[in-house]
């Protein structure tokens, strides 16, 4: 059985890449033994690698060029389901842990993390466990024992909060249309859902919201 945990990472910062290869580098068990910087290069290297026989974990940042993250987890979990997926990113972990691991991710890190606390994680999820911290977990159980999502942010769709992620960072709606493959008429659309889902009158009320969640996580 190979000790070793052989790591895809996916980032698109290259001095992020590299620091987290330093971490890494930490840990002997551990092999980083690919590394890509948009969303569809992430796949090719899965797809060269054969998957599970060339990777034991993807650690793959949520905001990726060309594909985002969570869609790229979600050809992942399709195309590999046996492959753990690690996400990696600097936004909320209220926000998006949830999302993530009902993507099919077997956790969710904040860029901040502890060293150790990422090894850790790694080791985990490639011994086919699950990475979830307090709020996570308490966020699912109550996910569970509501039997539904109430308000905001966790009842927009994979596109709305494709959409909202990047409205909260500014882009036009014709920029996002760009980004997304999407007509402008269809991203207002999807503005005015996210608007009315989080009970914001514009954008500025928009990146309020989005400031709120973040600094109560």
């Amino acid at each position: 059985m190979n000790t070793t945990v052989r790591l895809l990472l996916g980032d698109d910062h290259k001095i992020v890449r590299e620091g987290l290869k330093m971490v890494l580098a930490d840990d002997p068990a551990v092999q980083v033994v690919a590394e890509a910087d948009t969303g569809p290069a992430v796949l090719d290297a899965v797809q060269n690698l054969q998957g599970p026989q060339g990777i034991d974990v993807v650690l793959l940042d949520i905001a990726m060029p060309g594909m985002d993250g969570l869609d790229v987890l979600q050809v992942l979990k399709r195309d590999w389901p046996g492959l753990p997926v690690l996400m990696l990113s600097t936004y909320p972990e209220k926000q998006y842990a949830v999302r993530c691991i009902k993507l099919g991710a077997s956790g969710y890190l904040n860029k901040s993390t502890d060293p150790d606390a990422l090894l850790a994680a790694v080791h985990r999820v490639a011994a086919g466990g699950m990475h979830l911290t307090p709020a996570t977990a308490e966020a699912l159980a109550s996910l569970v024992s509501q039997g539904r999502t109430k308000t905001g942010i966790e009842v927009l769709s994979h596109r709305e909060h494709q959409v909202y992620l990047l409205l909260t960072q500014g882009h036009t709606v014709t920029e996002i249309g760009a980004q997304l493959s999407l007509a402008p008429n269809t991203v207002s659309t999807y503005r005015a859902r996210i608007l009315e889902k989080t009970g914001t009158k514009n954008d500025v009320e928009l990146a309020l919201y989005a400031q709120s969640l973040g600094g109560a996580r």
